[in-house]
């Protein structure tokens, strides 16, 4: 197939596909058997999409006569999809560490939230900061993010909570969106906790008549491009029937509803968001088995976020009767003040280790699974011709060394490629050729 590419992966010892017949979403069984290819080749064209994918005597054959911008040799190496992380707070200002002190002495989360720290703490530093600021701090994050393996990323606003600051925040957001070499998937969050001076009903109030209509036209406008809506539904925060209104507003103007769930107590979440027709429901620490069937049978995916469960002390979220129960388990790194990790190795490690996730699992979870969870993955989370090219290469023979090594992906990573395009390079790993 003559003609100019972007990028030819050659010869890697192990190529994870990950999905091999368009699948939208893996359960426990189609995890357990992954198609890995050996001695494999990877075409990306100048569209960023891939567009030959086996082994690597067919794919230099089948491409004899082509050119290619760049080629890398990847023996002895492992090829995966490049990571989706499910679901990030990455725009804020002000820094939560002596909260971490806090915490390690025993403080519960609503307690710190309830002495105006937690949510409140961030949101006054966020109303601060110029949109400038929060952009320089969001960008290096989200560099931090990729060098990691993530090359698509779930983004929040909900550090204003008042409609001014919620909008810098999606600006900002929409800002890395379209200069940035990294996917993302903007949500709402304006509901993240009630702002000082209101009731729960009086927010509400506010988001369903002010906030959401002015966001649809931006939308209408083409000023900022929001995915999903997200709302904290919490004992203390918004309850079951406030956020039904506000779920049911956003999906009335487009947005896909994918919401913080089930987390410090039982409040019915999963059960809302099947009844809702929810894509994803995150962090579910306490749901209930009810909520477990409902979501299994309304393909609403579970983002489980092991940093949180951890961090915080939590129980941990029922990974294993989600699996055995058919639902789609997904991942996210919940980087925010709260639970700074930008990794999602790190994350797929602690699932296996806390939840007892395979590593198989887990690497659906971070990657086919992720996507599907932000109603991507007609084009994300697998390595199939016609997807985006996002992969990355690790310095190993075994791709499970990217979850095995705990901690470890800053020497393993050894590039990081989206849309065909070599957005990271680790100098120590190897070495890449021009053609």
């Amino acid at each position: 197939m003559a003609g100019r590419h972007r990028l030819l992966l050659e010869n890697a010892q192990q190529l994870v596909l990950v999905c091999g017949r368009g699948e939208e979403y893996l359960l426990r069984e189609g995890a357990a058997g992954l198609p890995v290819l050996r001695d494999a080749s990877v075409v990306v064209g100048l569209d960023g999409c891939i567009k030959a994918v086996g082994r690597a005597d067919v794919i230099r054959n089948q491409f004899s006569g082509a050119t290619f911008e760049k080629v890398i040799d990847c023996s002895g190496k492992c090829v995966l999809p490049g990571l989706v992380d499910a679901h990030t707070h990455p725009v804020w200002a002000g820094d939560r560490v002596h909260e971490f002190a806090m915490k390690l002495a025993g403080a519960s989360y609503m307690e710190i939230h309830q002495a105006g720290g937690g949510i409140h703490f961030t949101v006054e530093h966020t109303r601060k900061a110029t949109e400038e600021e929060l952009f320089s701090t969001f960008k290096h994050r989200l560099e931090r993010m990729r060098r990691a393996g993530s090359t698509l990323v779930e983004c929040k606003s909900g550090y204003g909570l008042n409609l001014e600051t919620e909008l810098k925040m999606l600006r900002v957001i929409e800002h890395a969106k379209q200069s940035m070499d990294i996917g993302i998937s903007s949500t709402y969050c304006g509901a993240h906790s009630v702002p000082k001076g209101k009731t729960a009903a009086e927010a509400t109030d506010d988001i369903i008549n002010n906030h959401l209509p002015k966001l649809k036209e931006l939308q209408l406008s083409g000023e900022i491009h929001v995915n999903n809506i997200d709302v904290f539904c919490e004992k203390g925060v918004f309850d079951l029937e406030s956020t039904r209104r506000i779920l049911q507003a956003g999906k009335d103007i487009g947005l896909q509803i994918n919401f913080h769930g089930d987390e410090l107590h039982p409040m019915k979440s999963a059960e809302l968001g099947a009844e809702l027709g929810a894509r994803a429901i995150s962090h579910l620490e306490e749901v209930s088995d009810e909520g477990i069937t409902a979501m299994a049978r309304a393909k609403c995916a579970a983002v489980l976020l092991p940093t949180t469960a951890y961090m915080l002390r939590l129980k941990q979220p029922q990974a294993r009767k989600m699996l055995e129960e058919g639902v789609i388990v997904a991942l996210g790194s919940d980087f925010n003040p709260n639970a700074y990790c930008f990794s999602m190795p790190l994350v797929m490690h602690l699932a296996c280790v806390n939840m007892k996730m395979s590593m198989n699992e887990a690497l659906v979870a971070a990657t086919i699974n992720s996507a599907y969870a932000l109603g991507k993955s007609d084009t994300h989370g697998s390595i199939e011709a016609g997807k985006q090219g996002d992969l990355i290469i690790i310095n190993s023979s075994r791709w499970e060394h990217l979850i095995y090594q705990f901690g470890g992906h800053e020497a393993l990573i050894n590039y990081v490629i989206v849309k065909g395009k070599v957005v990271y390079q680790n100098e120590m790993c190897g070495t890449m050729s021009s053609y």
